[in-house]
């Protein structure tokens, strides 16, 4: 994820996580098809850690909204605190 992401509302993250997802999900049709190569299966990881990166600020948002606090103090936490959350 960028610092693009920091800047944008609930909505402009939305847009980013379904633009991700369709990019995730060529890469499964590819996937499905033949052998991803080595840049492929990169770029899945990074898919999968921006997504789940997304997918956090989203639900800080909506939580500091929630709870009276201002969403736009929401912040990107980094690939290793995202990756160990229980899905």
């Amino acid at each position: 994820m960028n610092n693009e992401v920091k800047h944008m509302n609930d909505s402009d993250i939305l847009q980013h996580i379904n633009q991700l997802v369709k990019e995730e999900h060529d890469l499964m049709n590819k996937a499905e098809e033949s052998e991803l190569t080595e840049e492929q299966h990169a770029r899945m990881q990074q898919l999968q850690v921006s997504l789940d990166q997304c997918w956090d600020l989203l639900r800080q948002r909506r939580a500091r909204r929630e709870f009276g606090e201002n969403p736009n103090e929401a912040v990107e936490r980094d690939p290793s605190t995202v990756e160990h959350y229980l899905q």
